[in-house]
């Protein structure tokens, strides 16, 4: 009988999990595996010549060049980070295997680490999902949702600042997917107006790119082939014209939204969406493969927590 879900896939128990990071050294070892393929890098100077400074666990490694110490964190995300590297390889593995995300919640309970500790770990991590850079060559789906609470379920004071209907007081996320290699890009937008959609639809459509939006003004006049539907009108799908796919791009967002998070404030709300991004442009991956790539993008981030609180 076939397997639900991405059978094709190579997944990860728990049983395995624990065998691969069983202690700190595997860890550090599976860390500099990823980071380092052919031995210790200097991130100072680029040199190979090291030495191995012993009972020296924060900075194991001496660079004979330029004399300074240095480990596997330096120049990463995990950079003047106290955790454990076996916590920051177990946190990969959840972030990459909850298709919903991971609450700091969680990720406070399950690695024995303070509510605030996974917070900021959380969003470190989210700095390594790279960013769709590609132009896609189509066809690509582009469509924007808005993220924000119900207001029926604000507080009185906080209702009485909602003037309108709708998307009134709530964030707006532009998207779109290309149906040729299924990824998506997504970004956090001020204002959804001409200008705007017109410059997203740019950067990340080829110029020969065939794109489906929905009927909104703001889309016409973009320089591609361009297709609509009428949603308003009960249309959702003419020929070739839809946007279903990046749609349910949305669903997944704000399943994770509503089921995982609870809330995504406007001020962080970008990290959330590259997360979903990029774990959906990820997905065909077998799991220590989306854990190796994710540890691979670590590499030349940085957020300390003094920006992260007051960016």
């Amino acid at each position: 009988m076939k397997s639900p879900g991405k059978s094709h896939r190579k997944g990860i128990d728990i049983i395995q999990l624990l065998q691969l990071f069983p202690h700190e050294t595997a860890a550090q070892n599976w860390f500099e595996g990823i980071l380092w393929p052919t031995g210790p890098i200097c991130p100072h100077c680029g040199s190979a010549k090291f030495a191995l400074r012993k009972n020296a666990k924060p900075q194991p490694y001496r660079c004979r060049e330029c004399r300074r110490d240095f480990s596997v964190r330096y120049g990463t995300i995990m950079q003047d980070s106290r955790l454990p590297l076996q916590k920051w390889a177990l946190a990969c593995y959840l972030v990459c295997t909850n298709l919903k995300g991971v609450s700091s919640m969680k990720l406070h309970r399950d690695l024995g680490i303070t509510q605030k500790t996974a917070w900021f770990m959380m969003h470190r991590i989210r700095e390594a999902f790279p960013a769709s850079e590609e132009a896609f060559a189509g066809p690509v789906e582009v469509d924007e949702t808005y993220i924000g609470g119900k207001r029926k379920n604000m507080s009185k004071s906080r209702r009485r600042q909602q003037y309108g209907r709708g998307t009134v007081g709530k964030t707006t996320v532009i998207g779109a997917k290309d149906r040729a290699s299924n990824k998506i890009a997504a970004a956090k937008i001020t204002l959804a107006d001409k200008e705007t959609l017109h410059g997203f639809v740019k950067t990340v459509s080829a110029s020969d790119a065939k794109v489906y939006t929905d009927e909104a003004k703001a889309y016409d006049g973009i320089e591609r082939d361009h297709g609509q539907v009428n949603h308003s009108a009960g249309e959702y799908v003419r020929g070739r014209a839809h946007t279903n796919g990046v749609e349910s791009f949305w669903a997944l967002l704000k399943r994770g939204y509503r089921g995982t998070f609870h809330n995504f404030s406007a001020k962080h709300l970008n990290r959330y969406v590259q997360e979903f991004a990029g774990r959906h442009n990820d997905r065909n991956s077998d799991t220590i493969d989306m854990m190796t790539h994710l540890a691979a993008g670590m590499v030349g981030r940085h957020l300390s927590y003094r920006k992260l609180i007051h960016e």
